[in-house]
């Protein structure tokens, strides 16, 4: 049986979803919650769409049926025990082509009760697309301050509280800044998306919404242009605190988790030599190189925000219009403080911005 993706968005609670690509595509970019039962891995994709361009669909379609031969049982008892919690496996590729429709007639022949999605992936992301920008709320409240000052965390506390949050850099799995990844999955584009499509369904009962001021690129991810119209139109809030509480933040975040991994040095350092480029000639980066290579984390990271990313902050709020007549500023050496200084604001502002 064929679902819509209109149908899927309607009642997606009835299904769960199958996606029957490789673990790249997957990778790529899914549906949110689907999970990846792929018919061929990999390496057995490529050597089937090569087969496809030298000796033609034919040749193709009978090695994808010998590679796949082998795997329809365990494909089968995959989505039957998804089947088994109570929800119908909704199956898709990437077009809802040869895959799918093969996988659902298998399910069919064994008598596993399933749906395909029609349209496939491709259906779903042309949808996201095309709707995206429309969701995104007239208003926004936009969180500034320096590296460290622990926006994300407020950000974070704010949404627990029950506050419509956008919290960009959790979409695109990236901090925002030159160690932004590191210890992080990061994000594609087609993946950014969908996840900003469903944090904004989700405050749709909103007229406004809380983000950080980031900049238009994220990681891997680009910011819909409308998202930064609202982002400079919005109601800023200063995030302030000590310059040791700074550091201590970014130890505790960028650091301490890490420090014992095989990977982590090496990773560290591989930035540090772009750093020292973009810094050439700054008699500070022999102070820099001696505190990493020392592990006086205290002196790297202090170093680090005097000379590198304070100045690029300055630089940046040029770009942003603070003259809204309406600028807060917040403390936010105790986060549960800050957040709820924030609330406060939301609250009594909250009335005018409807």
């Amino acid at each position: 049986m064929d679902c819509t993706l209109q149908q899927y968005i309607k009642d997606k609670q009835n299904y769960i979803l199958i996606d029957v690509r490789s673990p790249q595509e997957y990778k790529e970019g899914h549906i949110p919650d689907a999970i990846n039962v792929p018919l061929f891995t990999n390496e057995e994709r490529a050597k089937v769409g090569t087969t496809y361009k030298l000796q033609g669909k034919q040749q193709a379609q009978w090695l994808g049926m010998e590679i796949v031969s082998p795997k329809i049982p365990d494909l089968l008892n995959q989505i039957k025990r998804v089947a088994e919690k109570g929800k119908i496996p909704l199956i898709y590729c990437f077009r809802g082509g040869l895959r799918s429709r093969s996988v659902a007639q298998f399910c069919e022949l064994s008598g596993l009760s399933v749906s395909r999605l029609v349209g496939g992936y491709k259906e779903y992301r042309t949808y996201i697309s095309g709707t995206l920008e429309q969701l995104i709320p007239e208003k926004a409240f936009v969180l500034h301050g320096l590296t460290g000052t622990g926006k994300t965390e407020i950000l974070k506390c704010l949404k627990e509280k029950g506050l419509p949050v956008v919290d960009l850099e959790e979409l695109a799995g990236h901090r925002g800044s030159l160690f932004g990844h590191i210890g992080l999955e990061v994000n594609s584009q087609r993946m950014f998306d969908a996840y900003l499509y469903e944090t904004l369904i989700a405050i749709q009962s909103h007229s406004y919404f809380i983000m950080e001021a980031e900049s238009k690129r994220i990681g891997n991810s680009v910011l819909p242009e409308r998202l930064l119209q609202v982002k400079k139109t919005g109601i800023p809030i200063i995030i302030n605190c000590s310059f040791e509480n700074r550091v201590k933040r970014i130890i505790n975040e960028y650091i301490v988790p890490y420090e014992q991994e095989e990977w982590f040095k090496a990773a560290v350092e591989e930035i540090l030599v772009r750093l020292w480029k973009y810094m050439r000639g700054q008699s500070i980066c022999k102070d820099m190189k001696d505190s990493w290579q020392k592990k006086d984390y205290h002196q790297f990271v202090s170093l680090l925000l005097e000379h590198y990313y304070d100045p690029k902050y300055l630089h940046k709020q040029k770009d942003y219009d603070m003259e809204t007549g309406r600028v807060y500023t917040v403390d936010s050496d105790h986060i549960n403080e800050a957040a709820l200084a924030i609330e406060k604001i939301v609250s009594k502002t909250e009335l005018h911005i409807r």
